[in-house]
């Protein structure tokens, strides 16, 4: 089973009517797309009743990939936003904000994405360890932005340590631009999931620190035709080796990710069933 889904549901104008409002769009999302990623948990351990709330106005085979808090991460070396007083708190709070997910049967995965300078040590492989206890029997994907990870030297290490601990593999498409960007390693490491996340090919914005806001500058790409297909080829390879393939676009700077996702999808010649209603914006 291929899924061709967004990151977040709220900056894709292009899928929209004019008139639709901010808490309509994630239903009219699901109108199109079988799955999304969820990015409001990385900067705050969501209420409860926000995950009530999504999992209530989505269709029921609708999965959400949510991503792990910052706190959970390292984003935030410094700590002065976390309001945990422990690790051991932080973990147990966000895995309870997800519990409306889970019962409803919609989380697909909790996506750990480590920064830059988490890079392959044997102090970060026993924090991995460590995050694997935390989240218990709830399935957890890695990603990573350090290429230390798929060096010759410890590529299989890497990818054998996922496999060993049942983390599901995110294969990274992004911009070659030195050691803050991993290379495409298209690879399965359990038999159920496998996630492919499409950051576009910015290669001069990748390590962009200039004035303007680096997620308008690094996520600037649309994904051209000849790119799509070697990646539809990819995706279908993986497909053979595992349950499911899940898709997720990240090149919204310039509103590319809705038009890439759909031309992926006509690609691969796929319908998703299950999906909601397209009610909103019709005259």
């Amino acid at each position: 089973m291929i899924q061709i889904g967004l990151t977040g549901w709220g900056d894709h104008d292009s899928i929209y009517a004019d008139d639709t409002k901010a808490h309509e769009k994630l239903q009219e999302y699901s109108s199109h797309f079988p799955a999304v990623e969820l990015d409001s948990s990385f900067y705050a351990v969501q209420p409860i009743h926000n995950m009530e709330k999504w999992a209530r106005e989505t269709p029921e085979n609708f999965q959400f990939i949510v991503k792990a808090y910052q706190g959970m991460t390292g984003h935030d070396r410094e700590e002065k936003d976390n309001p945990f007083e422990t690790k051991a708190e932080m973990f147990q709070a966000f895995r309870e904000s997800i519990v409306p997910l889970q019962k409803a049967g919609k989380l697909g995965a909790v996506l750990f994405q480590f920064p830059p300078w988490f890079d392959c040590t044997h102090e970060h492989v026993q924090y991995l360890r460590y995050c694997k206890k935390e989240m218990k029997d709830i399935p957890v994907a890695l990603e990573f932005r350090q290429q230390s990870w798929y060096e010759e030297r410890f590529q299989q290490q890497t990818l054998q340590f996922m496999k060993q601990e049942g983390w599901i593999h995110t294969v990274a498409d992004e911009p070659q631009a030195g050691e803050k960007s991993v290379p495409f390693v298209p690879v399965v490491t359990v038999k159920d999931k496998v996630i492919i996340r499409l950051h576009g090919r910015n290669v001069h914005g990748w390590n962009y620190s200039g004035n303007v806001n680096w997620r308008k500058v690094r996520y600037l790409y649309e994904y051209n035709e000849q790119e799509l297909t070697t990646i539809a080829e990819e995706v279908k390879r993986l497909e053979k080796q595992c349950e499911e393939v899940i898709v997720l676009f990240n090149n919204n700077s310039g509103r590319h990710a809705a038009g890439n996702a759909k031309q992926l999808q006509q690609m691969l010649g796929i319908e998703f069933d299950g999906l909601a209603s397209q009610q909103l914006g019709l005259f």
